[in-house]
């Protein structure tokens, strides 16, 4: 085949195709031991628990990979370990074989006794899951010392999985060394089918422990809603009856508590979202491992059905109630924010009205003193019309100053009215038309 030409790549070309083949299961044969610990993890402790892979790295003079890599797989001589980073915690996984003899010893052999203490101790982050399974070939022998002797009978949980090939034995407790424990009894099945199966149910423990993690705070969310619902339904009533001047204090009191609605919406959403795509995965999980029933034991299926479906609504139900609350303070702060800005509206009516008000009696004032500056012009000017008659007399004027003046002042007045008139006319008609 002809090679391809030289494209211009995406940045993420090789990153996006690659990821359909991260985190590829291990093979698993029959007769091993497998410890699985999950290490809930900030940012931080994520960065930390890279340094402490390193370290391990160095100390066995292996190569260190990239500060990309978010999975490693290494052979440690007697077994493997699997480290796989994930957004909110950290896996390590322990893969060793055992001898079919050892489990008739007293003690259970586990991958869990070949891990140093004091090194495991220091993992960075906080355990939230610490489990111990088995991949071992079926036999009557062994199916009754996993029901009697290795796990709690009254708790037992058991199926058929992977087309009826595989046999499940869980209990889902925390035995006296610290560990769950998960026990895959083959009836035919590969070793790298034993290796997806094995997966599937550690995902299964992982997802469900890290689903849960949203319970607290949805009980939490519960009991702060029950108060904080009360608290909106006495405002809404006193909304209803309250007047003009409380409402801006009632706005206050809804502000307060919008936002402290808010801090609980941005405190508690994205855990119960985390949560919401957790309880998913575990429920694709148990699918994928084609369960059927065992004898009379209940199925992993059946027990998050029954143990895990409650959690769930609990924590989807906080949620909804908190979107509910939230949307309902909006509303009633929308709606006393509108009742508060019409009396501001009518209150600046009503001064816009009483300022017309004084207004139009300022014009009735003005109106008058206009009449009496009419009077006072008029009388001024008909003074000099006087004196100057009485100036013309010697040039022969024939009436008298007095006749002069009375004659005048007709004319004198309505001129100066009609002065008057004519420049208010300019003045008002001017402003109205620049407006």
């Amino acid at each position: 085949m002809k090679n391809l030409p030289l494209l211009q790549q995406h940045d993420l070309r090789r990153a996006l195709h690659n990821e359909v083949h991260s985190r590829p299961p291990e093979a698993l044969p029959d007769n091993t031991a497998v410890f699985c610990t999950v290490m809930w993890a900030d940012a931080a402790e994520r960065a930390a628990s890279r340094q402490w892979l390193h370290q391990l790295l160095r100390d066995l003079q292996l190569p260190v990979p990239d500060a990309e890599a978010n999975h490693l797989r290494l052979d440690l001589g007697n077994g493997r370990l699997r480290w796989e980073l994930h957004t909110e915690f950290v896996s390590w996984t322990w893969m060793v074989p055992i001898r079919p003899e050892a489990l008739d010893e007293a003690e259970l052999p586990s991958a869990s006794d070949l891990v140093p203490a004091q090194w495991l101790a220091g993992l960075p982050g906080r355990c939230l899951l610490a489990m111990n399974a088995w991949v071992l070939p079926a036999s009557p022998a062994l199916e009754k010392k996993v029901e009697q002797r290795w796990l709690y009978e009254d708790k037992l949980v058991a199926s058929k999985a992977s087309d009826q090939k595989a046999q499940i034995y869980t209990d889902f407790s925390i035995h006296s060394d610290g560990a769950s424990r998960l026990f895959v009894l083959n009836q035919g099945l590969s070793a790298a089918r034993n290796g997806r199966l094995v997966q599937r149910l550690l995902e299964i423990e992982t997802y469900r422990m890290a689903a849960l993690l949203g319970l607290p705070a949805a009980r939490e969310t519960m009991e702060k809603l029950a108060s904080t619902e009360s608290e909106l339904a006495e405002l809404s009533s006193a909304i209803r009856s309250a007047g003009a001047a409380s409402e801006p204090q009632l706005l206050d009191q809804l502000t307060r508590l919008a936002a402290q609605v808010e801090s609980q919406y941005a405190a508690h959403h994205s855990r119960f979202s985390a949560s919401s795509a957790y309880f998913a995965l575990v429920q694709q999980r148990v699918g994928d491992i084609q369960e059927t029933r065992l004898g009379s034991y209940q199925t992993i299926g059946d027990f998050m059905d029954r143990r895990l479906t409650p959690a769930r609504n609990t924590c989807v139900s906080a949620h909804q109630r908190l979107e509910a609350l939230s949307q309902r303070v909006s509303r009633i702060s929308n709606l006393l924010q509108t009742r508060v800005d019409i009396s501001q509206k009518q209150g600046r009516q009503a001064v816009l009205k009483a300022m017309n008000e004084r207004q139009g009696l300022q014009l009735k004032m003005q109106s008058t003193v206009e009449g009496l500056s009419v009077a006072a012009i008029t009388y001024y000017f008909t003074g000099l019309i006087s004196y100057l008659a009485k100036g013309l007399q010697k040039w022969g004027w024939p009436l008298s100053p007095e006749t002069t003046a009375a004659l005048a002042i007709p004319v004198i007045g309505l001129g100066v009215w009609w002065s008057i008139r004519r420049m208010h006319h300019r003045l008002f008609h001017g402003a109205a038309d620049q407006h």
